[in-house]
């Protein structure tokens, strides 16, 4: 490199460099000014004259959503890849305490939603300023610290969430050569594979992904989605009905798995995990309240669009659940479709497992939309005049608009799919980090939040009879996920001993 050309390089990237090591506090500061950017996805505001009818009291278009399209929007959030292990959480606790648990568990999503949707207006339920994301009603009700914790909270549930994905969807690939493996020797070749390779193609899909401009935007995303969660759902439904047909009795127990004391309470404890995370979707459920008409009022919609959907789901969950336990009992796959519980027919698994991977090749991107929107914002204010975080390459596509790159979008997108490809590399039990996730997410964000802020919303006495039940509803909540998540890191250590760091094969 000439003198010159060093000197070019210097003055464009070294005032960048520089300025890479970011403090924390700085972070935190970003994170309460531009998070409610980064997640809102509501359509900007119209300036108007005295045109009414066209635009609702905010400014913007007016809203057309009811019960039914925001039940609709609920159910086909909601179901996903948490159904795929209910069958074995029911399998650890039983025909008594399994059901029960995912009642529980439903009817406390339930009550905080109703809490939120008092919250989607500040001030007053039905007049009040309007919060357009999750984060937006926190900031209003809340305010201060609560705000920051909300979003580290957030983020961190969203980078757990990549990693599951990752997990998850790797696993389905494999799933896919092993049932045709089965099917060619007739279920006498084991067919084990190790799974890095699957892992580093999902990571380089997902590097490919990452770069498509507001890829959670484009409309038809949500549609494919919801097509591909309910088929492998279904799937998984149907095949346990038709395996409790072949077996000819419903098999299980009263009190679930009968293994040593020690490994049945954290087994148990991690099943609480599993399903929390499938009853995990209270981040959404502003957006979508926000998409409701009125009159009626928004929190009468949304409390009825509540009592549907989570009807709705629980009984697609119980069946789920039960139905697989039903079938396979003590030997309940950890992963439905891809603990090979059913290799026949190999054809209607390949479907199904078709459908998780491409479900969660769109479903990382969406998820992550946020996190990268947020760390480009902050660096972008932090850098302002850099050409590397600011310049766009044009690049031309025959046929075509030209595509534009962003060198630091590039750099930090792939950073960031290589890092959750890593982490689930060297650790690549599904179970174990969804009943992790589910943990870690569901008291903060489906229940701390929710209560405390229809407590500021409503003002209610401290030590008041209510304020008393509503903690105490809380502090139940996070007894029950701080069990959850120890059951589930002791699975991952258990699970660790057993496996080489980067050389898990199944």
């Amino acid at each position: 490199m000439s003198l010159r050309q060093w000197r070019q390089f210097n003055a464009k990237f070294h005032p960048f460099l520089r300025r890479s090591f970011l403090s924390l506090k700085s972070l935190f500061q970003m994170a309460d000014n531009c998070h409610h950017q980064a997640l809102n996805i509501s359509p900007p505001p119209h300036h108007h004259g005295g045109d009414i009818g066209v635009f609702d009291d905010d400014g913007r278009p007016n809203r057309t959503g009811n019960v039914w399209t925001a039940s609709a929007h609920i159910i086909t959030a909601v179901i996903g890849s948490g159904v795929l292990s209910l069958a074995w959480a029911i399998a650890q606790l039983g025909w008594v305490a399994g059901p029960a648990m995912m009642v529980v568990f439903s009817a406390v999503t339930y009550f905080t939603a109703n809490l939120l949707a008092v919250c989607y207006r500040s001030g007053d339920s039905v007049n009040g300023k309007r919060n357009y994301t999750y984060m937006d009603a926190v900031r209003n009700n809340l305010g201060g610290f609560k705000v920051k914790l909300c979003g580290v909270v957030q983020y961190g549930n969203l980078f757990g969430i990549a990693i599951g994905y990752t997990i998850a969807a790797s696993i389905s690939m494999m799933a896919v050569k092993r049932s045709n493996c089965f099917h060619k020797s007739g279920g006498k070749n084991p067919c084990h594979m190790n799974s890095n390779p699957y892992m580093i193609s999902f990571g380089v899909v997902e590097i490919l992904l990452s770069q498509i401009p507001d890829f959670d935007q484009l409309w038809w995303l949500s549609t494919v989605a919801a097509v591909m969660s309910f088929t492998y759902s279904t799937i998984g439904l149907v095949l346990g009905v038709i395996q409790v047909a072949v077996n000819g009795k419903i098999k299980g127990s009263l009190t679930g798995v009968n293994t040593g004391t020690t490994e049945k309470v954290w087994n148990s404890f991690q099943a609480l995990g599993d399903i929390a995370f499938a009853y995990s979707f209270s981040m959404i459920l502003i957006e979508i309240q926000d998409t409701i008409k009125a009159p009626p009022s928004e929190v009468k919609t949304m409390k009825k669009a509540s009592t549907l959907s989570v009807a709705v789901t629980t009984i697609f969950y119980v069946l789920c659940g039960c139905m697989g336990y039903a079938a396979f009992g003590d030997l309940a796959p950890s992963n439905l479709l891809t603990g090979f519980g059913f290799y026949n027919p190999y054809w209607l698994i390949d479907i199904a497992n078709i459908a998780i991977v491409v479900h969660l090749s769109g479903s990382y991107q969406v998820v992550c939309q946020p996190l990268f929107s947020f760390i480009e914002k902050f660096v972008s204010n932090r850098f302002p005049d850099s050409q590397f975080v600011e310049q766009h390459i044009k690049i031309p596509i025959l046929g075509f608009r030209s595509f534009k790159l962003n060198l630091f979008r590039l750099v930090w997108r792939t950073m960031f799919v290589i890092l959750t490809t890593l982490i689930a590399m060297l650790l690549p039990f599904f179970n174990d980090v969804v009943g992790l996730l589910g943990a870690m997410g569901f008291w903060p964000l489906t229940v701390y939040f929710p209560i405390e802020m229809y407590i500021a919303q409503k003002k209610i006495p401290k030590w008041s009879p209510r304020w008393i039940t509503l903690q105490i509803v809380s502090m139940i909540c996070l007894v029950i996920s701080i069990a959850a998540a120890a059951g589930s890191v002791a699975g991952i250590i258990h699970d660790a001993k057993s496996v080489k760091p980067f050389h898990a094969s199944y």
